[in-house]
């Protein structure tokens, strides 16, 4: 019966968060053209990749030439497009109809084929072994359970495939940054939103053979503070954050990223 119990609240988490991420479409809010036209993704991906600088350094999506690349939680398609043009044959799952729908018009725009499907994440519709890579940036601190998720990235990797995750860092500068200047953090409003030590999730990890964990995105000047506070991080704490040397700063890291091998 406590088994019965525990499967119908995450059930019912499961339901909320798909609800949540129907309603709201990330970065939306600096789009400057319509939702769903070609400037609408090319006004996401430029946002996505000013905002996530690091993450053509961390990521190789050109580097997967031929091999089988799934994402999980992919979106609109914004990352998973870019690993399609570096000619990887691409999977992206989402529990949200809107990102799907929305994911599928971006590949089109691009002339670009992926296999997209509306999919829980943790509970994926694959045989074991089907991937050569999985990736999950974005989406492991929104889901109802973290451990689960990852679990089925181990299970369908090949052996000596690729995972490439991240989650966010609780002892991270935007984190300590939100609390003491009381300033909300993105999506700070939905079902589930969790954060990580290194340590925890490496645990996490444990499954695979290798892992590397790398701390990433360091503050630079966002488009959606305004007002006082946003000057003040704009003009000020961006610059001065910048001139620390970063193996001072490094584990404050907003984004925990891994890349782990099974």
């Amino acid at each position: 019966m406590k088994d019965e119990s525990g499967d119908l609240k995450q059930q019912e988490m499961i339901t909320k968060i798909k609800q949540y991420w129907n309603d709201h479409i990330h970065d939306l809010e600096i789009a400057q053209h319509s939702v769903g036209t070609e400037g609408f993704f090319q006004d996401l991906d430029e946002y996505r990749f000013d905002k996530l600088r690091y993450l053509p350094r961390v990521v190789d999506f050109s580097g997967y030439r031929g091999k089988k690349v799934l994402e999980i939680g992919c979106g609109v398609g914004l990352d998973l497009v870019r690993f399609a043009r570096g000619d990887a044959w691409v999977t992206g799952v989402d529990l949200s109809e809107t990102a799907i729908d929305l994911a599928k018009k971006n590949f089109k725009w691009n002339h670009l084929k992926a296999d997209l499907r509306v999919m829980n994440g943790e509970n994926l519709e694959f045989a074991d072994h089907s991937f050569d890579v999985v990736y999950a940036h974005g989406v492991l601190q929104y889901t109802a359970d973290t451990s689960r998720m990852i679990e089925e990235a181990y299970r369908v990797l090949k052996p000596g495939g690729t995972f490439i995750g991240m989650v966010y860092n609780r002892k991270g500068w935007l984190n300590i940054m939100s609390k003491f200047f009381k300033v909300g953090l993105e999506h700070e409003d939905a079902p589930v939103l969790k954060k990580y030590s290194i340590g925890e999730f490496k645990n996490m990890l444990s499954a695979f053979s290798d892992v590397q964990i790398v701390p990433e995105r360091f503050p630079v000047q966002s488009r959606l503070h305004h007002g006082l506070k946003g000057f003040l991080f704009n003009s000020i704490f961006v610059g001065i954050f910048n001139r620390i040397p970063k193996p001072l700063v490094r584990k404050t890291g907003w984004h925990i990223m891994a890349i782990a091998f099974r």
